[in-house]
C-alpha cells in the first residue's frame, strides 16, 4: 500500500486530482448562477455536472500514464513546491465554503420571516409551495385565460396534499410574465418550492411543461412535457400534481378511488368555465354580465358541471355589487336589481351543493347569499361548512373574516386575516379589508403599512382616508381622498366629502342640509353629524344586499357615538345583526338589556 500511495504522489494523481476538484467547483457555481441569468433550461446544470464526474475518472488515467521525465528516463520526482501549496490551499477554501453551503443557514435573519426554512417545514410535515402562472405558448393572446386556467387547476389539486402548504393563486400571479429571480420570488410569496412552465394549446392538442425548483438556490428538482390530446386534460393535471407530490416525497393522503383532479365535464364546457372565471376574478358589471351569459351556456350543455353552477352563482351574486344604482341610493333602482339576482344566485349555488357535496365553492356562493341577506348565522355555518373541506381556501378565509368583522368580533376577524395574509399576501382586494381589520383592532401602523403598500386602483384612499381623519390629520384625510380615480363614485361626491374633512373639527351649520356620501358617510363623524353615518347602510338594508366590508368600520372607537344612537339599533336589528349576537354571542361592544333591548359602548 506504502508503495502504492507513493507512485500516486510520483505520478502526480494528487495533484491532478486537488486541481480537479477546485476547478469543477469553480464550474459548478459559474453554471449555477449564469443559468438563471441567461434563462438556460434546466438540463443545462445536469448536463455540466454529468461531464465533469464522467471527467474525473479520465483526468486520473490520463496523469497516470502520462512521463513528465525526459523521454527513455525515469519520471521525474513531483517535488512539493509553491504550485502544490496553491492546489491545498484552493482546495481547503473549496472545502470550507461547500461546508458554509451545507451547514449555514440560507437566509438572514431580515427575511427569515418572509423566507420559509424548507428543511424546518419538511420536519414539520409541511412544505410551503407556490404555482407560478403557466407562460402561454399558443401564440393567440386570447388563450391566455386557458393557461392561466392551467395554473389554477394545479394549484387547486395541490392545495389537497394535506402536507403541503399552497401560496394562493393569485399572489403567485402577481409574478407573471416577470423575469425576477426565483429567490427573490420565493422569498416575497413565503415558498420554499416553487413550480414554473408553459402551455401551448394548438386545435386538438396541448403541450405543457412543467419544471419544480428548490426557490433558495434554483435547483431543479422535477421537470416534464406533456404532449397529449386535449381531452386528456384533467388526466394530465392529474399527473403533473402527482409527480410533483412525488417528487418532493409527501403522501398524497387521499381516501381510496379519490383523485386530486377530477374529470368533471367536456373540453368545451371546460374552455368556455376558464374563460368566464378570468371574468369574474376581474370583476366589474360588464364583466359579470359576460360571465354570467357564458356560464348559462356552459351549464345548459352541461348541467352536472358543479364548478361551473358555483362560479355562476358569483357572477350573479356581485353583479349588484357594481350597478351604479347601489351608490346612488336609489332604493327604487336598486331593489328590483337585487330581487331578480339574489334567488338565481341562491338556486346555482343549491345546484352546485347537490351536484358536488364536496366542493367549497358552492357553500362559499350559497354562504356569500345569506350573508348580504343579513342571514349572518346561516352565513357562518356555510363558511365554516366550506373550511371543513378546504381548510387553507382563500375566499373562505377571505369571507369568514370579513364576517366576522361586520358581526362586530374585530379580535377573532384578525387572526382570521392574518391567516389569510400569510397564503395571499398580494391580492388587493384581502388587503383592503386586512388592513381595515388591523384598524379596527387599533393597529393604525400596521394598518397604514398594509394599505399603502397596495398598488394604484386597488381602492385603498378610503380607509387611508378614515385612518386620517380618525387621528387628526383632516387636510391629509382630502388630500388622500381626492387621489380616487373618477369612476368609483358619483360625479362631485369625492370633492364634496374633502371639502368637508378641511373644515373639521367645525361642527356643520345645518347638518341635515348636507348631501349625501354614500359609502364616504365616514366624513359626517368630524362634521357634527354621527348619525348621517348610517345612511348608506340603511340603504343597502333596506334594498335587502348587506354589501360586504360595508359595515365593519362601525365597530371602531372613533364611532361610538353612532353605536349609542337609537338609529343604529334601528339598524342593527333590521340587519339581522341582533338575531346572530342573540344566536351566536354578543360582540365586546354591545350586550344586552333585558327581553328586546341591548345597549353598544
Amino acid at each position: 500500500m506504502a508503495n502504492f500511495l507513493a507512485e500516486l504522489k510520483r505520478r502526480n494523481i494528487y495533484r491532478v486530482g486537488a486541481l480537479y476538484a477546485v476547478v469543477a467547483w469553480v464550474l459548478l457555481q459559474l453554471t449555477a448562477n449564469v443559468a438563471p441569468i441567461l434563462d438556460l433550461p434546466p438540463w443545462m446544470a445536469r448536463a455540466v455536472l454529468l461531464l465533469l464526474v464522467i471527467g474525473l475518472p479520465i483526468a486520473l488515467v490520463f496523469a497516470w500514464v502520462q512521463q513528465l521525465a525526459p523521454e527513455g528516463g525515469a519520471p521525474a520526482r513531483a517535488a512539493t513546491g509553491k504550485l502544490d501549496w496553491a492546489l491545498i490551499g484552493a482546495l481547503v477554501v473549496v472545502i470550507a465554503l461547500v461546508s458554509y453551503q451545507q451547514l449555514a443557514p440560507s437566509r438572514s435573519p431580515a427575511t427569515a420571516s418572509a423566507q420559509p426554512d424548507v428543511e424546518a417545514e419538511r420536519a414539520a410535515g409541511t412544505i410551503s409551495i407556490a404555482v407560478l402562472p403557466f407562460a402561454n405558448m399558443s401564440g393567440d393572446t386570447g388563450q391566455e385565460f386557458f393557461s392561466d386556467g392551467m395554473s389554477e387547476e394545479i394549484t387547486s389539486a395541490l392545495a389537497k396534499v394535506q402536507s403541503l402548504r399552497v401560496i394562493g393563486r393569485t399572489s403567485a400571479f402577481q409574478f407573471k410574465g416577470e423575469k425576477k429571480d426565483l429567490r427573490a420570488i420565493g422569498q416575497a410569496l413565503g415558498a420554499g418550492y416553487l413550480i414554473e412552465g408553459s402551455v401551448r394549446k394548438v386545435a386538438d392538442r396541448v403541450r405543457i411543461t412543467a419544471q419544480l425548483v428548490k426557490a433558495d438556490d434554483g435547483v431543479n428538482l422535477w421537470s416534464q412535457n406533456y404532449d397529449r390530446q386535449i381531452t386528456d386534460i384533467f388526466a394530465t393535471q392529474e399527473d403533473i400534481a402527482q409527480a410533483i407530490a412525488a417528487a418532493l416525497r409527501v403522501p398524497l393522503g387521499l381516501r381510496p378511488g379519490d383523485v386530486l383532479v377530477h374529470n368533471r365535464t367536456n373540453v368545451e364546457s371546460y374552455d368556455q368555465y376558464l374563460n368566464a372565471k378570468a371574468m369574474v376574478r376581474a370583476r366589474g358589471l360588464a364583466r359579470m354580465t359576460d360571465a354570467a351569459a357564458l356560464l348559462e351556456q356552459v351549464v345548459t350543455r352541461d348541467p352536472d358541471f358543479a364548478p361551473a353552477w358555483a362560479l355562476l352563482a358569483q357572477a350573479y351574486h356581485f353583479t349588484p355589487t357594481y350597478s351604479p344604482a347601489r351608490d346612488n341610493s336609489v332604493i327604487e333602482d336598486y331593489r328590483p336589481l337585487v330581487n331578480a339576482l339574489l334567488p338565481k344566485a341562491e338556486m346555482a349555488a343549491r345546484r352546485a351543493i347537490e351536484l358536488d357535496p364536496e366542493l367549497a365553492d358552492g357553500y362559499l356562493a350559497m354562504g356569500y347569499v345569506q350573508q348580504v341577506r343579513g342571514k349572518w348565522q346561516a352565513a357562518e355555518e356555510l363558511y365554516l361548512k366550506a373550511l371543513a373541506l378546504d381548510a387553507n381556501n382563500p375566499d373562505a378565509l377571505h369571507l369568514s373574516g370579513l364576517l366576522l368583522a361586520e358581526v362586530g368580533r374585530v379580535k377573532d376577524a384578525l387572526v382570521m386575516r392574518q391567516k389569510l395574509h400569510a397564503q395571499e399576501p398580494f391580492v388587493p382586494v384581502f388587503n383592503v379589508i386586512t388592513g381595515l381589520v388591523f384598524w379596527l383592532n387599533e393597529q393604525n401602523d400596521a394598518a397604514i403599512a398594509v394599505l399603502k403598500g397596495l398598488p394604484p386602483g386597488a381602492r385603498s384612499e378610503t380607509p387611508l382616508a378614515m385612518i386620517a381623519a380618525q387621528t387628526g390629520r383632516y387636510n391629509e384625510a382630502a388630500d388622500t381622498l381626492l387621489t380616487i380615480p373618477p369612476g368609483l363614485y358619483l360625479p362631485g361626491r369625492v370633492e364634496e366629502s374633502a371639502r368637508l374633512l378641511r373644515t373639521a373639527p367645525a361642527l356643520a351649520a345645518a347638518p341635515e342640509s348636507l348631501s349625501r356620501l354614500g359609502n364616504l358617510g365616514f366624513v359626517f363623524l368630524y362634521v357634527g353629524a354621527p348619525s348621517r353615518v348610517l345612511e348608506f347602510y340603511e340603504s343597502n338594508a333596506e334594498a335587502g344586499f348587506l354589501l360586504g366590508g360595508i359595515t365593519s368600520p362601525l365597530w371602531h372607537p372613533s364611532y361610538a357615538a353612532v353605536r349609542k344612537s337609537e338609529r343604529f339599533k334601528a339598524y342593527a336589528r333590521k340587519a339581522g345583526l341582533v338575531d346572530y349576537w342573540r344566536a351566536r354571542g354578543w360582540p365586546d361592544l354591545c350586550r344586552p338589556m333585558g327581553a328586546d333591548n341591548f345597549v353598544c359602548d
